[in-house]
Protein backbone atom coordinates (compact mmCIF):
# COMPACT_ATOMS: atom_id res chain seq x y z
CA UNK A 1 0.00 0.00 0.00
CA UNK A 2 0.68 3.93 -0.55
CA UNK A 3 0.05 6.16 1.16
CA UNK A 4 -0.35 9.85 0.71
CA UNK A 5 -0.04 12.21 3.51
CA UNK A 6 -0.76 16.05 3.29
CA UNK A 7 -3.79 18.47 2.93
CA UNK A 8 -7.34 18.32 1.39
CA UNK A 9 -8.85 21.50 0.82
CA UNK A 10 -11.61 23.22 -1.59
CA UNK A 11 -10.34 24.70 -4.80
CA UNK A 12 -12.44 27.82 -6.08
CA UNK A 13 -12.43 27.82 -9.27
CA UNK A 14 -13.59 30.53 -12.07
CA UNK A 15 -16.49 28.88 -14.19
CA UNK A 16 -15.08 31.01 -17.20
CA UNK A 17 -12.47 33.81 -17.66
CA UNK A 18 -13.63 37.09 -16.92
CA UNK A 19 -15.71 38.74 -19.29
CA UNK A 20 -14.54 42.18 -21.55
CA UNK A 21 -17.06 44.24 -19.15
CA UNK A 22 -15.34 43.40 -16.48
CA UNK A 23 -17.77 41.43 -14.51
CA UNK A 24 -16.59 38.62 -12.35
CA UNK A 25 -17.04 34.50 -12.97
CA UNK A 26 -19.21 32.03 -10.58
CA UNK A 27 -16.46 29.99 -8.41
CA UNK A 28 -17.14 26.34 -8.83
CA UNK A 29 -16.00 24.31 -5.68
CA UNK A 30 -13.94 21.72 -6.41
CA UNK A 31 -12.16 18.99 -4.38
CA UNK A 32 -8.08 19.58 -4.38
CA UNK A 33 -5.13 19.47 -2.07
CA UNK A 34 -1.88 18.57 -3.45
CA UNK A 35 -1.45 15.56 -1.51
CA UNK A 36 -5.55 14.65 -1.64
CA UNK A 37 -5.31 14.99 -5.63
CA UNK A 38 -2.10 12.45 -5.71
CA UNK A 39 -4.02 9.79 -3.67
CA UNK A 40 -7.10 10.05 -5.95
CA UNK A 41 -4.99 9.77 -8.93
CA UNK A 42 -3.16 6.62 -7.56
CA UNK A 43 -6.39 5.15 -6.37
CA UNK A 44 -7.66 5.48 -10.08
CA UNK A 45 -4.53 4.20 -11.24
CA UNK A 46 -5.31 1.57 -9.51
CA UNK A 47 -2.72 1.03 -6.67
CA UNK A 48 -3.56 0.41 -2.96
CA UNK A 49 -3.67 3.36 -1.56
CA UNK A 50 -4.64 5.08 1.68
CA UNK A 51 -4.86 9.19 2.47
CA UNK A 52 -3.68 10.31 5.86
CA UNK A 53 -4.46 13.89 7.16
CA UNK A 54 -7.07 15.99 9.50
CA UNK A 55 -10.65 16.54 7.38
CA UNK A 56 -13.55 19.19 8.49
CA UNK A 57 -16.39 17.42 9.53
CA UNK A 58 -18.17 20.16 7.96
CA UNK A 59 -20.40 19.83 4.17
CA UNK A 60 -16.78 20.70 2.43
CA UNK A 61 -14.89 17.74 4.51
CA UNK A 62 -17.64 15.21 3.89
CA UNK A 63 -16.97 15.82 0.49
CA UNK A 64 -13.77 15.42 0.60
CA UNK A 65 -14.10 12.07 2.02
CA UNK A 66 -16.53 11.12 -0.24
CA UNK A 67 -14.23 11.69 -3.13
CA UNK A 68 -11.82 9.02 -1.78
CA UNK A 69 -13.86 6.45 -1.07
CA UNK A 70 -15.34 6.72 -5.00
CA UNK A 71 -11.80 6.82 -5.66
CA UNK A 72 -10.89 3.96 -4.00
CA UNK A 73 -8.67 5.39 -1.41
CA UNK A 74 -8.55 4.39 1.88
CA UNK A 75 -9.72 6.46 4.43
CA UNK A 76 -9.07 4.71 7.44
CA UNK A 77 -6.01 6.96 8.57
CA UNK A 78 -8.18 10.03 8.28
CA UNK A 79 -8.48 12.66 11.71
CA UNK A 80 -11.84 14.79 11.42
CA UNK A 81 -11.90 17.82 13.67
CA UNK A 82 -14.97 20.62 13.29
CA UNK A 83 -12.75 23.18 12.58
CA UNK A 84 -13.38 24.50 8.94
CA UNK A 85 -11.97 23.35 5.51
CA UNK A 86 -9.06 24.77 3.82
CA UNK A 87 -10.05 27.08 0.57
CA UNK A 88 -7.78 27.54 -1.95
CA UNK A 89 -9.32 30.56 -5.04
CA UNK A 90 -7.64 29.82 -8.36
CA UNK A 91 -6.49 32.18 -10.51
CA UNK A 92 -6.99 30.50 -14.32
CA UNK A 93 -4.00 32.20 -16.69
CA UNK A 94 -4.59 32.50 -20.78
CA UNK A 95 -2.34 29.36 -20.90
CA UNK A 96 -4.41 27.34 -18.40
CA UNK A 97 -1.68 27.79 -15.87
CA UNK A 98 -3.13 28.06 -12.19
CA UNK A 99 -2.25 30.52 -9.77
CA UNK A 100 -3.76 30.40 -5.92
CA UNK A 101 -4.94 32.36 -3.09
CA UNK A 102 -5.16 30.52 0.36
CA UNK A 103 -7.45 31.05 3.35
CA UNK A 104 -5.86 28.54 5.88
CA UNK A 105 -6.49 30.24 9.07
CA UNK A 106 -7.82 27.94 11.78
CA UNK A 107 -8.80 24.82 9.29
CA UNK A 108 -9.22 21.50 10.10
CA UNK A 109 -5.52 20.23 8.19
CA UNK A 110 -3.75 22.33 10.20
CA UNK A 111 -3.76 20.60 13.02
CA UNK A 112 -2.63 17.00 12.50
CA UNK A 113 -0.99 14.80 15.16
CA UNK A 114 1.71 11.99 14.60
CA UNK A 115 -0.44 8.83 13.80
CA UNK A 116 0.33 5.50 15.11
CA UNK A 117 2.94 2.90 13.32
CA UNK A 118 1.22 3.11 10.05
CA UNK A 119 0.24 -0.33 8.79
CA UNK A 120 3.19 -2.95 8.24
CA UNK A 121 1.52 -3.11 4.69
CA UNK A 122 2.92 0.04 3.48
CA UNK A 123 5.65 0.10 1.04
CA UNK A 124 5.88 3.99 0.52
CA UNK A 125 5.10 6.87 1.88
CA UNK A 126 4.04 10.40 -0.33
CA UNK A 127 4.15 13.93 1.43
CA UNK A 128 4.51 17.52 -0.09
CA UNK A 129 2.75 21.31 -0.62
CA UNK A 130 0.95 23.18 2.18
CA UNK A 131 0.78 20.57 4.59
CA UNK A 132 5.04 20.78 4.99
CA UNK A 133 4.68 24.50 5.91
CA UNK A 134 1.55 25.35 7.82
CA UNK A 135 2.33 24.71 11.86
CA UNK A 136 1.40 22.92 13.37
CA UNK A 137 1.09 20.44 11.28
CA UNK A 138 3.73 20.23 9.46
CA UNK A 139 6.08 19.26 12.41
CA UNK A 140 3.83 16.22 12.40
CA UNK A 141 3.86 15.56 8.87
CA UNK A 142 7.37 15.89 9.80
CA UNK A 143 7.89 13.67 12.08
CA UNK A 144 5.80 10.91 10.25
CA UNK A 145 8.57 10.99 7.31
CA UNK A 146 11.40 10.94 9.34
CA UNK A 147 9.65 7.79 11.53
CA UNK A 148 8.72 5.66 8.05
CA UNK A 149 12.09 6.58 6.71
CA UNK A 150 13.90 5.00 9.46
CA UNK A 151 11.86 2.04 9.25
CA UNK A 152 12.46 1.36 5.80
CA UNK A 153 9.45 2.95 3.96
CA UNK A 154 9.91 4.26 0.52
CA UNK A 155 9.17 8.51 0.93
CA UNK A 156 8.66 10.67 -1.74
CA UNK A 157 8.15 14.40 -1.49
CA UNK A 158 6.85 17.26 -4.22
CA UNK A 159 7.37 20.25 -2.00
CA UNK A 160 4.75 21.94 -4.42
CA UNK A 161 6.41 25.49 -2.90
CA UNK A 162 3.50 27.92 -2.28
CA UNK A 163 5.28 31.47 -1.78
CA UNK A 164 2.65 33.25 -0.10
CA UNK A 165 2.35 30.62 2.35
CA UNK A 166 6.13 30.61 3.37
CA UNK A 167 6.85 33.25 5.95
CA UNK A 168 10.45 33.12 5.97
CA UNK A 169 11.86 31.61 2.93
CA UNK A 170 15.48 31.20 3.87
CA UNK A 171 13.96 28.58 6.87
CA UNK A 172 11.90 27.02 4.50
CA UNK A 173 15.00 25.96 2.82
CA UNK A 174 17.44 24.92 5.15
CA UNK A 175 14.45 22.97 6.35
CA UNK A 176 13.91 20.95 2.77
CA UNK A 177 17.82 20.08 2.83
CA UNK A 178 16.85 18.47 6.31
CA UNK A 179 14.63 16.09 4.53
CA UNK A 180 16.87 15.23 2.01
CA UNK A 181 18.44 12.48 3.88
CA UNK A 182 15.13 10.94 4.87
CA UNK A 183 13.91 11.06 1.49
CA UNK A 184 14.44 8.11 -1.88
CA UNK A 185 12.39 10.18 -4.67
CA UNK A 186 12.13 14.11 -4.98
CA UNK A 187 9.89 15.40 -7.90
CA UNK A 188 9.34 19.39 -8.30
CA UNK A 189 8.79 21.55 -10.97
CA UNK A 190 11.58 23.75 -12.60
CA UNK A 191 10.09 26.79 -10.83
CA UNK A 192 9.90 25.26 -7.38
CA UNK A 193 13.90 23.62 -8.11
CA UNK A 194 14.95 27.22 -8.76
CA UNK A 195 12.67 29.05 -5.70
CA UNK A 196 14.29 26.22 -3.64
CA UNK A 197 17.78 26.92 -4.54
CA UNK A 198 17.63 30.56 -3.95
CA UNK A 199 18.27 31.58 -7.57
CA UNK A 200 18.11 34.82 -8.62
CA UNK A 201 15.97 35.52 -12.33
CA UNK A 202 18.01 34.38 -14.76
CA UNK A 203 18.14 33.65 -18.91
CA UNK A 204 16.03 30.66 -19.88
CA UNK A 205 18.97 28.56 -20.36
CA UNK A 206 20.70 29.72 -17.49
CA UNK A 207 17.89 28.83 -15.38
CA UNK A 208 18.03 25.39 -16.29
CA UNK A 209 21.51 24.66 -16.04
CA UNK A 210 20.85 26.01 -12.23
CA UNK A 211 18.57 23.66 -11.60
CA UNK A 212 20.16 20.88 -13.06
CA UNK A 213 23.14 22.01 -10.73
CA UNK A 214 20.97 22.45 -7.53
CA UNK A 215 19.25 19.02 -8.49
CA UNK A 216 22.85 17.14 -8.09
CA UNK A 217 23.33 18.87 -4.78
CA UNK A 218 19.92 17.57 -3.27
CA UNK A 219 21.11 13.95 -4.63
CA UNK A 220 24.43 13.98 -3.12
CA UNK A 221 22.68 14.87 0.12
CA UNK A 222 20.63 10.95 -0.19
CA UNK A 223 17.11 10.83 -2.52
CA UNK A 224 18.00 8.01 -5.33
CA UNK A 225 16.36 10.51 -7.25
CA UNK A 226 15.25 13.69 -8.52
CA UNK A 227 12.30 14.17 -11.22
CA UNK A 228 12.42 17.50 -12.47
CA UNK A 229 9.05 19.14 -14.59
CA UNK A 230 9.17 21.19 -17.47
CA UNK A 231 5.51 22.03 -17.80
CA UNK A 232 4.53 20.92 -21.42
CA UNK A 233 8.66 20.64 -22.36
CA UNK A 234 8.64 17.41 -20.33
CA UNK A 235 10.01 15.46 -17.28
CA UNK A 236 13.98 14.43 -16.65
CA UNK A 237 15.37 12.10 -13.51
CA UNK A 238 18.15 12.65 -12.17
CA UNK A 239 19.80 10.10 -10.63
CA UNK A 240 21.96 9.00 -7.66
CA UNK A 241 24.35 7.15 -9.69
CA UNK A 242 24.65 10.49 -12.11
CA UNK A 243 22.39 9.04 -14.63
CA UNK A 244 19.83 11.34 -16.78
CA UNK A 245 17.29 10.59 -18.68
CA UNK A 246 14.60 13.21 -20.48
CA UNK A 247 11.20 12.47 -22.26
CA UNK A 248 9.34 15.31 -23.94
CA UNK A 249 5.51 16.49 -22.99
CA UNK A 250 2.35 15.32 -24.40
CA UNK A 251 0.83 17.67 -26.89
CA UNK A 252 -2.76 17.89 -25.50
CA UNK A 253 -5.15 21.17 -25.91
CA UNK A 254 -4.70 22.78 -22.46
CA UNK A 255 -8.26 23.41 -20.51
CA UNK A 256 -6.31 24.01 -17.29
CA UNK A 257 -3.23 22.48 -15.25
CA UNK A 258 -4.88 22.08 -11.80
CA UNK A 259 -3.90 18.70 -10.55
CA UNK A 260 -0.83 18.11 -13.09
CA UNK A 261 2.03 17.70 -10.87
CA UNK A 262 -0.15 15.97 -8.44
CA UNK A 263 -0.87 13.25 -11.36
CA UNK A 264 2.68 13.08 -12.45
CA UNK A 265 3.49 12.04 -8.86
CA UNK A 266 0.63 9.65 -8.66
CA UNK A 267 1.72 8.26 -11.73
CA UNK A 268 5.77 7.85 -11.07
CA UNK A 269 4.39 5.63 -7.68
CA UNK A 270 2.19 3.90 -9.73
CA UNK A 271 4.89 3.14 -12.36
CA UNK A 272 7.79 2.75 -9.96
CA UNK A 273 5.49 -0.13 -8.32
CA UNK A 274 5.12 -1.84 -11.25
CA UNK A 275 8.74 -2.05 -11.87
CA UNK A 276 9.18 -3.67 -8.51
CA UNK A 277 11.19 -0.43 -7.84
CA UNK A 278 9.31 0.92 -4.43
CA UNK A 279 12.44 1.02 -2.26
CA UNK A 280 16.07 3.19 -2.20
CA UNK A 281 17.86 0.13 -3.62
CA UNK A 282 15.80 -1.10 -6.13
CA UNK A 283 15.64 2.88 -7.51
CA UNK A 284 19.29 2.82 -8.12
CA UNK A 285 19.08 -0.60 -10.46
CA UNK A 286 16.57 0.91 -12.77
CA UNK A 287 17.86 1.42 -16.61
CA UNK A 288 17.58 4.06 -18.48
CA UNK A 289 14.45 2.58 -20.49
CA UNK A 290 13.21 1.64 -17.30
CA UNK A 291 13.31 5.35 -16.25
CA UNK A 292 11.94 6.60 -20.46
CA UNK A 293 8.96 4.28 -19.84
CA UNK A 294 7.85 5.73 -16.25
CA UNK A 295 8.69 8.95 -17.25
CA UNK A 296 6.47 8.72 -20.43
CA UNK A 297 3.65 7.23 -18.53
CA UNK A 298 3.78 10.09 -16.05
CA UNK A 299 3.97 12.95 -19.19
CA UNK A 300 0.64 11.02 -20.61
CA UNK A 301 -1.27 10.62 -17.55
CA UNK A 302 -0.38 14.46 -17.18
CA UNK A 303 -1.71 15.50 -20.46
CA UNK A 304 -4.79 13.61 -19.45
CA UNK A 305 -4.78 15.53 -16.10
CA UNK A 306 -4.64 19.17 -18.41
CA UNK A 307 -6.93 18.41 -21.40
CA UNK A 308 -10.27 18.57 -19.07
CA UNK A 309 -11.31 21.20 -16.19
CA UNK A 310 -9.78 20.93 -12.57
CA UNK A 311 -8.00 18.57 -11.06
CA UNK A 312 -9.30 15.17 -12.79
CA UNK A 313 -6.86 12.38 -12.80
CA UNK A 314 -6.96 9.55 -15.42
CA UNK A 315 -8.60 6.24 -14.88
CA UNK A 316 -5.98 3.28 -15.89
CA UNK A 317 -8.05 2.07 -18.82
CA UNK A 318 -7.40 6.25 -19.92
CA UNK A 319 -3.71 4.90 -20.12
CA UNK A 320 -3.80 1.65 -21.35
CA UNK A 321 -1.71 1.02 -24.74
Amino acid sequence: MIVVAGEALIDLVPSQQPSPDGSLPALLPRRGGGPYNTAVALGRLGSPVAFCSRVSTDTFGASLLRGLRDGGVDTSLVQRGPEPTTLAVADIGADGSAGYGFYVEGTADRLFTLPPALPEAVRALSLGTCSLVLEPGAGAYEALLRREARRGVFTALDPNIRPGLIADPDAYRARFRSWLADLALVKLSEEDALWLAGAAPRPAGAERAAVFAAAREWLAAGPAAVVLTHGGDGLTVLTRGGGEVAVPGERVTVVDTIGAGDTVNAALLHRLDAHGALSYAAVGELTGGDWEDILRFAARAAAVTCSRAGAEPPFAAELAG
